[in-house]
């Protein structure tokens, strides 16, 4: 039995486990914090579509050997410039939506292209330089926001002023598209948004199934073992460079989808620390620097997103004091330093 139970830790690890009994723990004191339980739950499933796609971008670069992707934000302004072109030409509905999404993987290709370059060019310092540089065009693209000439009144500054709002709205346009496609009422709390999870159920697959090709075994065996990889011919720095172009255009469907759920896009220094929670999940999921599985991701970001969604709620109510947002921003800032002090190497 003692045998059963330590096997069982060591495949789930410990880490995983605490999180999860602390996000049970917390789930149990909802109704006693005079909140309601389908209402929490629903809030966590909905969290988990909004995120899952940006976490599961992570996954081609760690199975390249480029590490985990702390320049997330290379795959965020590509969405975000897929997103504000479709509102300025005026497109609603699936129509707009997939049209972003088609725009961002235009811009998406030619950034993880120019990002993959300068990868090979710092290899063994990808996650080092890959922070900077996200920090780096997020600061370019505040001087773009201003400069670009968008028309859209839903989107530039009111009264004459030059450049785009910091955050737009995407209501009326595609808000809410893939949220409330096939959804299920269970109840008048419980809304489980299918067409979210669907949507991250195919890139998925897509994902699954890409690396089961021909290139795909390439790219991973590229990450076991480069020099190996090497003496069968493949092109190490070409396939850094396309699980880099992968990693982006799915990032930046990623923000798409998380804008369709949240309401608004975020410009300027939105994009800035987008990149923590998203490695924050992953590595919470059991992820290491050279192994990432989808799994990975789904345990990941319901772990993440639940305790996120949950926390701050519960102990806000239970102690009778306005501390919902300080407390949010300790708790989720807290589990990015505990995931990243679990980054370690598989091998």
């Amino acid at each position: 039995m003692k045998l059963e139970i330590k096997k069982i830790i060591e495949n789930f690890s410990l880490p995983r486990i605490i999180v999860f009994l602390f996000l049970l723990f917390l789930l149990i004191l909802t109704p006693f914090s005079g909140l309601r339980f389908d209402s929490t739950i629903n809030d966590i499933i909905v969290r988990f579509g909004m995120n899952g796609v940006l976490v599961l971008s992570l996954i081609p670069m760690v199975k390249s050997g480029c590490g985990l992707n702390f320049g997330l934000q290379l795959s965020i302004i590509p969405g975000l410039l897929g997103a504000i072109i479709s509102i300025e030409m005026g497109l609603r509905n699936f129509i707009g939506f997939f049209a972003a999404i088609g725009i961002a993987i235009f811009f998406a290709v030619i950034s993880g292209y120019l990002y993959g370059l300068l990868l090979n060019k710092v290899k063994g310092n990808e996650m080092v330089v890959a922070t900077y540089v996200g920090f780096s065009i997020v600061s370019f693209m505040c001087i773009m926001w201003l400069l670009l000439p968008f028309k859209s009144t839903d989107m530039i500054w009111p009264y004459g002023g030059t450049g785009l709002r910091p955050t737009i709205s995407n209501k009326g346009y595609w808000f809410n598209i893939l949220t409330d496609f096939l959804k299920i009422n269970i109840g008048e709390y419980l809304v489980i948004p299918t067409g979210n999870i669907l949507f991250f159920a195919l890139l998925a697959l897509l994902l699954w199934g890409f690396f089961r090709t021909k290139l795909g075994t390439s790219i991973a065996i590229t990450g076991i073992n480069a020099d190996y990889a090497r003496s069968c011919g493949i092109n190490i720095d070409n396939m850094r460079i396309i699980s880099v172009i992968v990693s982006t255009i799915i990032g930046a469907i990623g923000i798409i989808v998380y804008q369709e759920s949240f309401g608004f896009i975020q410009l300027y220094l939105g994009p800035l620390y987008m990149s923590f929670p998203a490695i924050a999940a992953i590595l919470i999921g059991g992820a290491t620097v050279d192994k990432a599985s989808i799994s990975n991701v789904i345990i990941g970001v319901l772990l993440f997103q639940g305790i996120s969604a949950a926390a701050p709620s519960v102990v806000n109510n239970l102690l009778k004091h306005d501390i919902a947002e300080p407390l949010r921003i300790v708790i989720t800032n807290g589990m990015i330093v505990y995931a990243l002090t679990r980054v370690v190497r598989s091998r």
